[in-house]
């Protein structure tokens, strides 16, 4: 195998933070790095997108890497390379979280599995205190963490997870409402590629039609998603407004290779 070119870019809720900053937000991201040049690079890099690091930096943790083999602009084969982080690593992102709050509207979470989220609980609570909107990207079969969210942003697939896959589309409404309204979420938006996407906000299923003009590759929409409905929710608009937005952004996205951002330029133009 021949490799011509070598790219290093942010994922993950690193993506989520440089969407956000490519929208024209404040911008900070917290999380656990390690003390290593994968963890160099990613500073780096988020710094060139005037994305503050809050991060906790410890030498016994391994920065995670994704390795995307592409050819002809397709993925051929991906190498994850990563760690959980101990309970202990963690603890020092709590205080540090709740002294950032001050200076921003909207808390994203990003929950990919990989238990950066451990003490999610406490840190909801916190927000939520100070009356931030809190939007949370889940994982797993358990939304119970989650509970009191402001919004939650599942795809299709993370949706049939926890209630079930549905059997029509009435049932699908029917289990997106009950989920919604056990766990005290103000809306729920369910990305459902190229059908679009579902807003459930009061006894409203607004339906979004998908807006792709090309797809090439879907990683990273859901970040881009969620990166747009907080800079848009924390501009005023309302959450209808925010959903249209942000569907316009996911259509953008998946036209790209790769986890790419999108820009506020891109985003006008659309």
């Amino acid at each position: 195998m021949l490799v011509r070119d070598v790219r290093t870019t942010p994922g993950g809720a690193a993506n989520v933070a440089v969407n956000v900053a490519n929208l024209g937000a404040k911008t900070m991201i917290m999380s656990v790095v390690g003390a290593d040049a994968a963890g160099d690079d990613l500073v780096e890099l988020l710094q060139k997108s005037n994305i503050r690091c809050g991060f906790h930096r410890d030498s016994r943790f391994q920065t995670t890497i994704k390795l995307r083999l592409l050819a002809r602009g397709q993925q051929v084969v991906r190498a994850d390379f990563e760690e959980r982080p101990d309970h202990e690593l963690l603890l020092p992102l709590i205080s540090s979280f709740e002294a950032a709050l001050d200076g921003y509207s909207v808390v994203v979470f990003s929950d990919y599995g990989k238990g950066g989220l451990a003490h999610l609980r406490t840190m909801m609570q916190m927000a939520r205190k100070q009356g931030k909107i809190v939007l949370v990207d889940p994982k797993g079969a358990d939304y119970s963490p989650y509970e009191g969210a402001t919004l939650l942003t599942p795809n299709r697939e993370e949706f049939a997870m926890v209630v079930g896959t549905p059997s029509s589309e009435a049932d699908f409404e029917s289990k997106a409402f009950a989920l919604r309204d056990r766990l005290g979420f103000k809306a729920l938006l369910v990305t459902r590629s190229e059908e679009g996407m579902s807003l459930f906000i009061d006894d409203r299923h607004i339906r979004i039609p998908a807006q792709a003009r090309e797809v090439y590759d879907v990683s990273g929409a859901g970040d881009t998603v969620i990166a747009t409905m907080a800079v848009a929710l924390g501009a005023g608009c309302g959450m209808e407004d925010a959903a249209h937005v942000a569907n316009r952004a996911a259509g953008i996205v998946v036209g790209k290779v790769g986890t790419a951002p999108i820009s506020l330029e891109e985003l006008n133009a659309f």
